[in-house]
């Protein structure tokens, strides 16, 4: 599990590797990740967009950006949470992912909340130490 907290905004992103939706031999490796996303805050706020940085194992690297997450842009009162899951596809055995949210308090002002980097790692990586 990983997690960051920006301005009163906690989120926490667990990966989960998908066998049994990859194919090695087609260089197609699947993650699920499941992300909370708490208001520890006093503040009533939306979360309105997303940007992301993928990175392959290869260092390859893919910028997504768009309008909330799973189709919602969520409000959270103070205490209130929203929880999510959505995947990624890699054609490399592991990754890196990591960006972060566009959000704005119920008075307009906007900031950005950091989402932790988080690992994409699958049992067909091979690594070798020296």
């Amino acid at each position: 599990m990983y997690q960051a907290v920006t301005e009163n905004i906690r989120v926490v992103v667990q990966p989960q590797f998908l066998e049994g939706q990859t194919e090695p031999e087609e260089n197609k490796f699947v993650w699920a990740y499941t992300i909370t996303v708490e208001n520890l805050g006093q503040e009533t706020v939306t979360l309105l967009t997303r940007h992301w940085i993928i990175t392959d194992g290869l260092g390859r690297r893919q910028d997504v950006r768009g309008d909330g997450v799973v189709g919602e842009q969520p409000q959270l009162g103070p205490g209130q949470s929203f929880q999510y899951t959505s995947g990624c596809p890699l054609s490399t055995p592991s990754g890196l992912m990591v960006g972060s949210y566009g959000m704005i308090t119920a008075e307009g002002r906007a900031f950005d909340v950091a989402i932790p980097a988080f690992s994409l790692d699958s049992p067909h990586d091979q690594h070798s130490v020296n």
